[in-house]
């Protein structure tokens, strides 16, 4: 539960205009992690969108997503699982390679990660077009887990990304 409901996060996210390239405006979430008190309020806030529910793990693609799944992971009672690029799992992996704006990627998981009808929440720090969570979605397959939905800190709302993740539900902390 939300112990500094006095605290506007966003006051503890930065705009940074033209990073990486010109005409982009981006969200800076380091001041945020710089604050433990607000970090801290974060992961709470995030927390209570998904509280209650049956959720057996949380399934994060590196690296920022492991930087808010694994305390919420502790947070309620689940599992985190780790989805890394490939060559960086010791143990055997299912694999989904997708495309990019130039280029393609590839993500993996152990394949003892999951036991099938597992229900799981993808957790990232931002959503933007969601082709990341897109792709974890797509792995997921591989363990027939059901994907209950998509959690992130910050949504970009012009971006659109949620409804490429439907019929998956999506919350969001911050908007944009």
């Amino acid at each position: 539960m939300s112990k500094h409901p006095e605290l506007e996060l966003t006051n503890f996210v930065r705009a940074i205009p033209d990073f990486p390239k010109p005409g982009i405006l981006f969200r800076d979430i380091t001041p945020l992690l710089g604050d433990p008190k607000a970090f801290a309020e974060t992961i709470e806030r995030m927390a209570d969108l998904i509280r209650g529910e049956k959720i057996d793990a949380l399934v994060a693609a590196e690296a920022r997503g492991f930087i808010f799944a694994a305390p919420l992971a502790l947070a309620l009672g689940a599992a985190f699982i780790p989805v890394r690029k490939p060559g960086k799992l010791p143990y055997e992996t299912h694999s989904y390679s997708y495309d990019l704006e130039y280029g393609s990627d590839t993500l993996q998981m152990h394949t003892d990660a999951l036991k099938p009808g597992s229900k799981v929440w993808i957790v990232d720090d931002l959503l933007a077009t969601g082709g990341t969570v897109e792709a974890c979605i797509k792995l997921l397959e591989n363990f027939r887990a059901e994907v209950v939905g998509a959690l992130f800190c910050i949504e970009l709302e012009f971006l659109d990304g949620r409804s490429r993740l439907a019929p998956h539900r999506v919350e969001a902390l911050l908007k944009y």
